[in-house]
């Protein structure tokens, strides 16, 4: 059952551009490995050679002794290695129980057999926690539930290694546990773990050995119970880290709300949420998986029809809410699924920075130098981490994905920002920049709602956090009055 694994002298070239430098290291079988780094530190690359989803250039790949090249991830999943991706890898027009068998359908003679996979896909989803029927088609779950099925689709092909990537970074608390207790049990069967994640406590408690990378060159492995998380952190990025938090500034004084939105409701999702936003506050949104704080705000910016409710932006009424007319009255958003609706990802870097701010650029025909000067500027300012300014969007690490979203949602200069888990899939330190940005833009004068499953993220940040419980607003708390507990008791209605 279990499989050993080495890597060595292992480099990978994308072109001229060398993202991993002769990495070698060695896994034993059926154990539980971290591994860490900054974004582009070329973790993922270094995975999807192993599950292989990508060649490597140079060095070999040895499992159980004997050199493997595998030619696409069905000859990796053969062996028993099979990758859960940071980005999901669904069909969204299929169902569930097609998506986990998409490639390998079972068959009773001439014709598919349904009822075999969907009770195999009945079996694994229940291992995973997902109350949802084989039959569910993909596009109609949220989220988290999406990344219960890229689990659940791991689990049903029996593997001998499973790597995670970014495993829990769209799950509730119980959904967290209830994966580390499966890996738990896959690990005494003898499964080894490889688990990505940027969240180092996790990484802390559930993992026996810790790989670190940095700039697509092997670091160290080191015993985890020898390293504390903020030790982790500072082999990550090759210095001692300051404070990760900003010194919180005083509550705003009293003013005319830049934001002020009263009795809307988003049918489904949200009903008669009134809160506001004051120029230089950072408002936070807690709530668990499903609450509807991401609807609510889809529901605000038109991306959703919202029922009723009176919104006020910056001072004047607005009835007409589309996408477009939020960016023109001064209203970015930042999707919480930066693939599917954050960016478009087959499109080029400069494309998707200026795509919400064109207009500016177009006078009346584009101006491809300026664009290029604004994307030289933003690549900068936000540490995107790129090989060459002419690449896809999709070329770049999730981290650096999230920092193109960011920079594009900002290149508008609005004066209200919405960012919906801002730095999901985020090494720590971006995760410190993106809290002094928030700093700095509350600081300027602008309005800042954060929406996050990260609890310390909103105690850390906010001047006051609005918690969600089934579609309605249950508690709003000052800074002053802010833990774990109460906005756990509050999310859950156990307070």
């Amino acid at each position: 059952m279990s499989l050993a694994i080495r890597f060595d002298h292992v480099s990978k070239s994308f072109g001229p551009v060398e993202v991993l430098h002769k990495v070698s290291f060695e896994l034993a079988p059926g154990r539980v490995y971290g591994l860490v780094g900054e974004n582009g530190a070329g973790k993922s690359t270094l995975m999807k050679i192993l599950a292989g989803y990508e060649p490597l250039t140079s060095g070999t790949l040895t499992l159980d002794g004997e050199v493997a090249r595998f030619v696409g991830s069905r000859q990796a999943e053969a062996a028993g290695i099979v990758m859960i991706h940071q980005e999901f890898n669904l069909a969204e027009d299929l169902t569930i129980a097609q998506n986990i068998f998409l490639g390998r359908e079972l068959h009773k003679g001439w014709l598919l057999d349904d009822a075999a996979m969907n009770k195999e896909t009945a079996r694994v989803l229940l291992q995973v926690g997902l109350a949802a029927s084989p039959g569910t088609r993909i596009a109609d779950l949220i989220v988290a539930e999406r990344q219960l099925v890229e689990i659940a689709k791991a689990l049903a092909r029996n593997a001998r290694v499973l790597v995670m990537d970014e495993p829990t970074a769209t799950l509730t608390p119980g959904e967290t546990e209830r994966l580390f207790l499966l890996i738990e049990q896959l690990q005494a069967h003898g499964v080894t773990i490889l688990y990505i994640s940027h969240k180092l406590d996790e990484v802390k408690r559930i993992t026996h050995e810790v790989v670190v990378m940095r700039d697509g060159s092997f670091i160290t492995k080191e015993a985890t119970s020898g390293l504390s998380t903020h030790q982790m952190a500072s082999l990550m990025v090759g210095r001692e880290l300051a404070d990760v938090y900003p010194v919180k500034t005083p509550q705003p004084a009293a003013g005319t709300p830049l934001l002020d939105v009263q009795g809307l409701s988003v049918p489904g999702w949200a009903s008669d949420i009134c809160f506001e936003v004051r120029a230089g506050e950072i408002l936070g949104f807690a709530g668990l998986v499903g609450a509807g704080r991401t609807e609510l705000f889809e529901g605000l910016i038109g991306l959703r029809k919202a029922s009723s409710g009176r919104v006020t932006l910056c001072g004047k009424a607005w009835e007409h809410r589309t996408p477009k007319l939020a960016v023109q009255r001064g209203l970015s958003y930042l999707s919480e699924d930066r693939k599917q609706k954050g960016l478009h990802v087959a499109l080029g870097l400069r494309e998707n920075l200026t795509l919400m701010a064109l207009e500016r650029y177009a006078q009346p025909l584009l101006s491809v130098r300026g664009e290029r000067a604004a994307l030289e500027a933003a690549v900068k300012e936000f540490d995107i981490r790129t090989g060459s300014l002419e690449n896809l969007a999709s070329s770049l690490s999730g981290g650096n994905q999230q920092k193109l979203a960011l920079a594009k949602v900002l290149h508008p200069a609005p004066k209200v920002i919405v960012l919906d888990e801002p730095t999901r899939g985020v090494d720590v330190g971006a995760k410190r920049d993106i809290y002094f940005l928030i700093q700095k833009l509350a600081a300027e004068g602008r309005g800042v709602v954060v929406i996050s499953s990260e609890l310390m993220e909103l105690i850390g940040l906010c001047h006051r956090v609005a918690v969600m419980r089934s579609g309605g607003i249950v508690a709003t708390l000052a800074a002053n009055e802010l833990n774990e507990q109460d906005l756990i008791a509050y999310a859950t209605g156990t307070n």
